[in-house]
């Protein structure tokens, strides 16, 4: 049986939570990583992650794949789920999203290792891909590839 004394802290899981207007109000939320002394990766994909065009308001749409290295840390997947449905109103270039996705789960976590590969779809006919890293990987955990081919149209 878990110690359910580590999440008291948490505010968001377990209830029902409003999607937060903008990722500068969104939450996101930590608990203890369990396997602390061990090293291995977490994955998690957002294949529908939405954010609008700052110029012109319309939707951009991207394929999300978040890979880390925890510490001491986990991100609570639920507050990671509102955190990047908050961008959904938001108006920000490609390669803000990409990276302020990457500083916020860094600052929350202070991973062993992070990285971010944003794989935005066409706007003007010219997709942009997005990576953060915040360093080299670690020889002796298998990191995958994150599997998304670049964009080829109709091939």
């Amino acid at each position: 049986m878990a110690d359910e004394s580590i999440y008291a802290g948490l505010t968001q899981l377990g209830g029902q939570t409003e999607l937060p207007a903008t990722p500068e109000e969104a939450v996101m939320e930590r608990v203890p990583n369990p396997q602390k002394g061990n090293d291995y990766a977490v994955r998690f994909t957002a294949p529908e992650f939405t954010s609008l065009c700052p110029l012109t308001a319309q939707p951009d749409f991207a394929h999300i794949v978040i890979d880390y290295v925890p510490g001491d840390w986990l991100v609570e997947s639920k507050s990671l789920k509102l955190f990047l449905g908050s961008f959904r109103n938001h108006g920000a270039f490609h390669e803000d999203c990409s990276v302020t996705i990457g500083k916020r789960l860094e600052e929350l976590l202070d991973p062993k290792w992070l990285r971010v590969g944003a794989y935005w779809y066409p706007r003007g006919g010219i997709p942009i891909d997005v990576f953060y890293q915040t360093g080299p990987e670690l020889a002796h955990v298998w990191i995958p590839d994150q599997g998304v081919p670049t964009y080829r149209g109709r091939g």
